[in-house]
């Protein structure tokens, strides 16, 4: 689903995951959890400093295992020719419940510059967890689609990582 927001676009992906709200949550607060599900397919995480607070930051990179073959348009990273890496912040913190952040691409390319919102909402269900991932001000560079694929991809790594 791809609707605008007043800056860049935005997109929004929801994925029922059989495990609880819990252990949902703690996957997103784990550095080493993160650096193997949220890299979409492709790719591979590294992540370099995280701190799971609100106000604290993070600096995660992933890098393409075929650049030519795996990134959009075989155009390379955002960062490097095979890696993009953001740098970002925890905005707000509701345990087993809600993650926001804002993150940055490192890069000198103007079309991927700015900040984007990432809100993820867990919601208890009788499967066990709905997670709803929002990323709000996408860049002009970030095809819409390619951000929702991605974002799809990560979320099928979380449900492998914690079903």
């Amino acid at each position: 689903m791809t609707t605008p927001n007043g800056g860049g676009p935005s997109t929004q992906v929801t994925v029922g995951i059989d495990a609880p709200q819990e252990e949902v949550y703690r996957a997103f607060l784990d550095p080493d959890a993160v650096a193997t599900w949220l890299p979409p397919e492709g790719m591979d995480g590294h992540v370099h400093s995280f701190d799971p607070r609100e106000s604290g930051e993070f600096r995660i990179s992933f890098t393409y295992r075929d650049p030519r073959n795996d990134s959009p348009g075989g155009e390379g990273g955002k960062t490097a020719d095979d890696t993009d890496t953001h740098r970002g912040r925890f905005v707000a913190l509701v345990p087993h419940e809600k993650i926001v952040e804002t993150i940055e691409f490192e890069t000198t390319d103007q079309r991927f510059a700015g900040e984007m919102r990432v809100t993820v909402s867990l919601e208890e269900t009788d499967e066990g967890t709905a997670v709803t991932y929002r990323c709000e001000n996408i860049p002009e560079g970030i095809r819409p689609e390619d951000n929702e694929a991605g974002n799809r991809s990560s979320l099928r790594n979380l449900a492998e990582l914690v079903e």
